[in-house]
């Protein structure tokens, strides 16, 4: 992206909100201050998007703009329940206003992960993918660049990329792993565990170049969760999942602590 894009007064933004009245309001404000230093209001074709709500927001301007990742950067304004990836909250509005009126931005650039269907269909994740069902047991082929890894008995797996190893992956007993590292994390759901099925049951923190393979006959009765979304596996007996060349990036306006919104998780 241009950084003397985001230093001019030619700046193209639009806001992302969270489905309430407060979010409504800030983000009117917000408008009418970024209009008052020059920036032009563009839904269709933005170079900023600010996203007003908490992470469930800021996933959906991700998808809304899926297209135009290459074109876009996002910044986070915390009004929802989770700001894990949001720089600001609603009580620093006039910081915000301030930081985007008087200092240049850095950015910061997370890799999506990228599902392939048998029927060439391709799908995008920021946080993971996850194929599940928790109506009867999976047993699903994993394979690793090609090479069989093991079979998983259980409720299913998850692939989460670096961003999303602080969601669902850190529920299930996944590793966090550190800002900065590009990588992809597996982790089985809820495995069956005696000595008739055998599987690592430890996640699996891989380089980004691995291509992961899985396969089953039972994959109709699954459903693959990615983000916000949900599908039936019922045509798929094979998917594909790797690491994206599409990447999100977040505008920075001031310092960036990882390990402080680590400890805001807990």
């Amino acid at each position: 992206m241009d950084s003397e894009k985001t230093g001019s007064n030619m700046i193209r933004f639009t806001t992302i909100i969270r489905d309430d009245e407060h979010s409504r309001k800030i983000s009117r404000l917000i408008r009418k201050e970024c209009e008052a230093i020059g920036w032009i209001y563009d839904e269709k074709e933005p170079t900023i998007v600010i996203s007003i709500g908490g992470d469930g927001t800021l996933l959906r301007a991700i998808h809304h703009y899926i297209d135009q990742l290459d074109q876009i950067g996002f910044i986070g304004i915390h009004t929802g329940t989770l700001g894990f990836f949001t720089d600001y909250t609603q009580s620093q509005i006039p910081l915000f206003l301030q930081d985007v009126s008087h200092n240049p931005p850095s950015y910061d650039e997370f890799s999506l992960l990228e599902l392939t269907l048998e029927d060439g269909q391709v799908l995008y994740a920021f946080n993971e993918f996850r194929i599940e069902s928790f109506s009867r047991t999976l047993k699903l082929d994993i394979y690793i660049n090609h090479e069989f890894f093991e079979r998983s008995t259980g409720s299913g797996i998850c692939v989460c990329s670096q961003s999303g190893s602080t969601a669902i992956n850190r529920a299930l007993g996944g590793a966090v792993i550190d800002d900065g590292l590009s990588v992809m994390e597996l982790c089985e759901i809820m495995p069956i565990s005696h000595k008739g099925h055998h599987s690592l049951k430890n996640p699996y923190i891989m380089r980004d170049d691995r291509i992961i393979t899985i396969e089953s006959e039972e994959m109709d009765e699954a459903q693959l969760c990615y983000d916000y979304f949900e599908r039936s596996l019922r045509d798929s007996k094979k998917v594909d999942i790797k690491t994206s060349t599409k990447k999100v990036r977040f505008f920075r306006y001031r310092p960036y602590s990882y390990l402080k919104r680590l400890k805001n998780l807990y």
